[in-house]
């Protein structure tokens, strides 16, 4: 169904009633008090390339009355690169409009990483490939803690995709990467089942670590002890 939408262009339009059924659910969590719920979409490669996304944000933002800087778009290193001319343009309208933009499945696409320094990327999301062998693969240990120093060190925030093992939790806490998301904290559901859920959650009868969500976590961040 998906490829077929993208061939005949009706991914926009189904993106554009996906983005603000979206924001109407977490406005209604929001509500509810939930109101530290993020929202995360991830973009196509054709609705990227229309002219008019900025503008279909905005629009859907004001008729849900949600928050823009608390959403964050999701662009594959493939669709970044090869946007042809005015992808910076691009990129600064969208981060003009308040939301944040995240590279997804960071480290499968695109050789150089010059276009870290070159657009206005605030997230990189590490691969799940990546992520299935931390914790008994050194090589796959060395490529994840090495992506998370970067991050830091550029004042990205990384992001694990994939966590399903208490094993790869810890390495990603050693790691010092900033948040995970996983099967290990939560299975996809339906938006009904979504209150229910984070009732548990904040009530501890569902697993969850300090400082986040189930199916977000954010790692506080340690104390420097050098020196």
């Amino acid at each position: 169904f998906i490829p077929v939408a993208e061939e005949t262009g009706m991914i926009v339009e189904i993106g554009r009633w996906a983005l603000a059924r979206a924001m109407r659910e977490v406005r209604r969590w929001h509500a509810a008090g939930f109101d530290r719920l993020r929202l995360a979409v991830n973009l196509s490669a054709r609705q990227f390339e229309h002219a008019d996304l900025p503008g279909q944000i905005r629009e859907a933002a004001q008729e849900s009355d949600f928050p823009p800087g608390l959403l964050e778009l999701e662009l594959t290193e493939s669709m970044v690169m090869h946007s042809g001319n005015g992808i910076v343009e691009r990129l600064r309208a969208l981060e003009a409009s308040g939301v944040t933009l995240a590279v997804d499945d960071f480290g499968t696409g695109y050789s150089s990483l010059a276009y870290l320094k070159r657009f206005p990327i605030r997230s990189l999301k590490i691969d799940r490939s990546f992520i299935a062998d931390i914790d008994h693969d050194s090589n796959s240990a060395a490529i994840v803690e090495a992506i998370v120093a970067m991050g830091r060190a550029l004042g990205l925030k990384t992001i694990a995709e994939g966590v399903e093992s208490p094993g790869q939790l810890e390495a990603l806490r050693r790691f010092r990467c900033d948040e995970v998301q996983g099967f290990l904290f939560a299975r996809p559901m339906p938006a009904s089942d979504i209150p229910e859920f984070l009732a548990q959650l904040n009530n501890g009868r569902i697993r969850s670590f300090r400082g986040g969500s189930a199916s977000v976590t954010h790692f506080p961040t340690p104390p420097d002890r050098s020196g």
